[in-house]
């Protein structure tokens, strides 16, 4: 490929993840590099990237069918108790024409937590393949799954707000159901996988056909 002739790696420096200082990296002692500055261990590579974000992938994979399966609020009105989970709370509100408050939940709670694994998934095996296809698109599918994965908290704050607020109430009150702590978790997990995962390893397919 090229254009990409002279990277960092191929000459032999690493930048610090704690002060950013760039620091020649000795071929003897790389991966083991302290970094002049602050004393960190700085590496070229996150180490053990794919194996710490396919780890946490999986997890989120398994904690998001107990998120989604249980109950996310329990609502007590008038001696009535009422479980609903996260689409079945979409449906409520679609079937009593909140649509906007619908689409915020289901955006928020089911469509970026599905697509952040899918994207997360994707790059993990095109990097395990080596794939050298689209490396561009790849670099900006990791930006966004890192700068959505914050908004899929919102529907815990949706939560945490009503709970307070309708306890308040003599007549009703809403209680988090234990999908919420699943759900928490998932996206917990699948913001961890977004950083533990290196996305200079798209390009390392890229430097071999370089060479």
């Amino acid at each position: 490929m090229n254009g990409f002739s002279l990277t960092a790696q191929k000459a032999c420096l690493a930048g610090c993840q704690s002060c950013h200082l760039v620091s020649k990296v000795r071929p003897a002692t790389r991966g083991k590099y302290i970094c002049p500055r602050c004393g960190s261990v700085i590496h070229q590579r996150k180490p053990n990237s794919i194996q710490r974000t396919w780890a946490l992938v999986i997890g989120a994979f398994i904690f998001y069918i107990p998120a989604n399966v249980l109950p996310i609020t329990i609502v007590t009105s008038l001696g009535k108790t009422q479980a609903d989970t996260i689409l079945s709370g979409v449906l409520y509100f679609i079937a009593t024409g909140m649509w906007p408050i619908a689409a915020v939940i289901f955006f928020a709670s089911i469509f970026v937590p599905v697509l952040k694994l899918i994207i997360l998934t994707y790059l993990l095996i095109s990097v395990q393949k080596k794939s050298r296809w689209r490396p561009r698109d790849r670099t900006r599918l990791y930006r966004i799954t890192e700068a959505v994965g914050r908004w899929s908290m919102v529907d815990i704050y949706v939560v945490t707000i009503l709970v307070a607020l309708v306890k308040l109430g003599a007549l009703a009150s809403i209680e988090a159901g234990p999908a919420a702590v699943y759900f928490a978790a998932v996206v917990v997990l699948t913001m961890f996988a977004a950083m533990n995962f290196d996305p200079r390893l798209i390009w390392d397919a890229m430097e071999k056909e370089d060479e």
